[in-house]
């Protein structure tokens, strides 16, 4: 690819990115009114419009419960979450320069799982739903600290060494999982089989509007990255021929995917498989210019887990299923797909 080639047309991108959007925006409705108690689109809107606008008279007590109570909070953190992890893992592709990159490879997944199972095992006690979440996100921004210290991409070593101080990083950290996992007894089993593939049952409007903050302010710095990111994916040597600053950039990347991922594994558990294959989806379509990858994988990834976690609380009612499986089940056959579809001798 080269920096003419991998351009994208404005009007497609527009058109892409309003219809994402509507998609988007009509699965929050459907998903909000589906469940035990089942509500129409028309019921989630009239106490939508009523608890933020004051219009209407909101209907029902127990509607407006359900709603902003119940299904509102996950359901907008879902789409939050999805947008972070996928774009994360567009961006993660590019500067790694490998199809097979996700938000894993820098730590945070794997510091987050230790962080948080350390916290179920050791804390019992704490007491308050804040430890695991508070544990996690410390975990993923530590493992990605550790890793970058060691690697030390700043003095030339390139992004190779930090793909494999990563991975061995990684590996402790499942070591420490492990041993949590083996000491814990059987009602902290549950819970970090349950924390591990991933839930939004607990997520709360605070946790919300964290969620928020950092997704959006995230993505929008990758957005507005997307010519530099064009430039890594050429390779580094040649990024710098073109002017590029790839220390300072890949520095940049690698803190803005830390904290996206960070925030979506510390209050939804780890959520496989769409930091990896939704980029490559949106690539099919739109190309591998990042003006285009990075807020169509967002909206994507959102839409993804919205569907995913709609699945995962109506298929066994009234238990719910991790979220994960789903996009494991999703995404472990499509990304197997592609590749077994790809060529010898091409690129992604």
């Amino acid at each position: 690819m080269n920096l003419r080639t991998g351009s994208v047309r404005r009007a497609p991108l527009v058109a892409g990115l309003a219809g994402g959007g509507v998609l988007l925006l009509v699965a929050v409705v459907l998903s909000i009114g589906i469940g035990p108690i089942g509500l129409a689109p028309r019921d989630v809107l009239a106490v939508v419009a009523h608890e933020l606008f004051g219009a209407g008279d909101g209907g029902e007590r127990l509607a407006t419960t359900v709603v902003m109570d119940l299904r509102m909070p996950r359901v907008l953190f879902g789409a939050l979450a999805g947008a972070a992890l996928a774009a994360s893992g567009a961006a993660l592709q590019s500067l790694f320069n490998n199809p097979l990159a996700d938000p894993g490879v820098i730590g945070v997944s794997g510091g987050a799982s230790a962080g948080a199972v350390l916290a179920i095992v050791a804390l019992p006690a704490a007491g308050s739903t804040w430890v695991v979440p508070a544990a996690a996100f410390a975990g993923g921004l530590l493992a990605t600290a550790l890793i970058y210290a060691l690697a030390r991409p700043d003095r030339g070593t390139g992004t190779s060494r930090l793909l494999l101080v990563g991975i061995a990083v990684g590996a402790a950290c499942a070591s420490v999982t492990g041993f949590c996992t083996f000491m814990a007894d059987d009602d902290q089993l549950r819970d970090i089989v349950f924390w591990q593939m991933g839930s939004l049952a607990s997520v709360d409007w605070t946790e919300l509007a964290i969620g928020a903050v950092v997704v959006v302010t995230g993505v929008g710095v990758l957005v507005g990255m997307h010519r530099r990111l064009d430039m890594l994916t050429l390779g580094e040597r040649q990024a710098r021929h073109l002017g590029l600053d790839v220390t300072r950039a890949r520095a940049v990347l690698v803190v803005v995917t830390a904290l996206l991922t960070a925030v979506t594994v510390a209050f939804a558990g780890i959520i496989g498989f769409v930091g990896l294959v939704v980029p490559h989806i949106v690539r099919m379509a739109f190309g591998p210019a990042h003006r285009a990858l990075i807020p169509m994988s967002a909206l994507v990834g959102g839409l993804l887990i919205v569907l995913a976690d709609t699945a995962a609380r109506t298929v066994a009612p009234p238990s719910e299923v991790p979220i994960g499986l789903f996009t494991s089940a999703l995404g472990a056959p499509f990304f197997l797909w592609l590749v077994l579809r790809e060529r010898p001798g091409v690129g992604s």
